[in-house]
């Protein structure tokens, strides 16, 4: 190359389509290929975070409380919000795009000898930064099932189970059976494995690969202090993670600080989990469920936001469908429009008809990780305005 692409999404564009993690390629062929001869340092501790919704949430709140208990921690997480530097964090902060740059640089000529995908490089991308920012902890959340995601083609120490329901059947199969067979892969190799409460078609499974699973007793996340995510299933991410912090600890492998590890997961701020904007007299939550296990875990919260929502907009992408979900939704809400959107136009033109042209209220949009970030990138555009 003579001329270097001029940003982080200009360099992944090379793969071809950089539209993130629709273009999943099951296999670790690719990834050893990419970290073959790298100098990379193996953390502490590696914890991995699979399952179907709540990943995400999980995997911060563990940072957090590491990060409080002393240690360096790299944490990788997906899809973005707003830019691919959110992927990436150390201690916190989101890597900077000369590290990442210099990651491309080093990665993008072999990718695409290899035929990579975006998610690959983007792994590969935070195991580099993680190795030479030389964190004590990694915390690798899985992007698609687990066996052969990008993320287990590294050894770890520890896997978390979120629940596990029915999404991606395209790939991983169209049964929970066969669904947690996939994902119940992120336990190989693990000293430690902790699952949420699965249906019991899921625990049939994940007990039948992990006799010696520990699985979340319900009452775990009555005892925890009051959170800042908002939504009664952040409750049980903060209780997912607080009882792999002292399973480590019991094992010897994890110096925890218990009171202030326990703040620090109270305190956790979650972006696009229920995430509260006031824009004049408009409350807008924001909020990434976007399939039916996740609108089903964040409706019993719903009706403690507001006595009703004006609107509650569900803009998907055009390969899901969340129509399954409108009985649920429907009677908390004077409208509710169900449609695709998944480009800065489409968002924008629902956004200004739905929310913008209306009164004083509350509205609720859901979606995507691309719709819920056009979604905050529109209500930025409009409170500066002055609308």
């Amino acid at each position: 190359m003579t001329d270097k692409p001029d940003s982080i999404e200009a360099w992944l564009a090379q793969l071809g389509r950089p539209a993130a993690d629709r273009d999943y390629r099951p296999g670790h062929a690719r990834m050893q290929a990419l970290l073959a001869g790298l100098p990379l340092r193996r953390p502490r501790l590696r914890i991995r975070v699979a399952g179907t919704n709540g990943k995400g949430s999980t995997a911060m709140m563990l940072a957090a409380a590491l990060e409080a208990s002393g240690c360096r921690v790299g944490l990788y997480t997906s899809p973005h919000l707003r830019r691919f530097n959110e992927r990436i964090r150390i201690d916190g902060g989101e890597a900077d795009d000369a590290s990442l740059a210099a990651c491309l640089e080093r990665l993008m000529p072999r990718a695409l000898a290899v035929g990579a995908s975006y998610f690959e490089v983007a792994t590969a991308m935070a195991l580099i930064c993680f190795s030479e920012a030389g964190v004590d902890a990694e915390i690798l959340e899985a992007g698609v099932g687990a066996r052969l995601d990008a993320t287990t083609a590294v050894p770890a120490d520890a896997a978390v189970l979120t629940p596990v329901g029915l999404d991606h059947q395209g790939w991983l199969g169209d049964t929970l059976e066969a669904i947690a067979g996939e994902k119940a892969w992120a336990m190989d190799g693990c000293a430690v494995a902790l699952s949420s409460p699965q249906a019991p078609a899921v625990m049939r499974v994940l007990q039948a690969q992990r006799p010696d699973l520990a699985v979340l007793a319900a009452d775990e996340a009555e005892a925890l202090p009051e959170l800042r995510a908002a939504g009664a299933h952040q409750r049980l991410n903060a209780a997912l993670a607080w009882r792999m912090l002292r399973l480590l600890s019991q094992k010897g492998m994890l110096a925890l600080r218990q009171a202030e590890a326990l703040s620090a997961i109270a305190a956790t701020d979650i972006p696009g989990r229920l995430q509260r904007i006031d824009w004049g007299e408009r409350r807008i939550w924001l909020d990434v469920a976007h399939n039916l296990p996740a609108v089903e875990a964040l409706v019993p919260s719903l009706a403690g936001l507001c006595d009703r929502f004006e609107a509650i907009v569900v803009l998907t992408r055009e390969d899901r469908d969340l129509q399954d979900a409108a009985p649920l939704l429907q009677p908390l809400a004077g409208r509710l429009v169900i449609g695709r959107g998944n480009d800065r136009e489409a968002v924008f033109r629902v956004l200004d008809a739905q929310i913008g042209a209306q009164g004083a209220g509350d509205y609720l949009v859901m979606g995507s990780f691309v719709t819920v970030g056009l979604a905050g990138e529109w209500l930025e555009r409009m409170r500066g305005s002055g609308a």
